[in-house]
């Protein structure tokens, strides 16, 4: 006994922190993943934009005036 708390109460306080903790962590990695994820799809519709832009405007160029 600690303080007059038996030591297992301590351990499982400790356990909770280090659940939380834990949780946190794997909360701010997915964060990330999702983040970078978001990133690429906007990458590629970029350009994919930036490639029917220049279609386009070669269509433009190609047509007889």
């Amino acid at each position: 006994m600690i303080l007059g708390v038996p030591w297992w109460v301590f351990m499982m306080i400790l356990f909770i922190f280090l659940s939380g903790l834990m949780a946190f962590r794997a909360m701010r990695a997915e964060q990330r993943l999702e983040e970078q994820f978001i990133e690429q799809e906007g990458r590629i519709y970029i350009d994919r934009m930036e490639e029917e832009r220049r279609e386009k405007q070669n269509r433009k160029q190609r047509l007889p005036q």
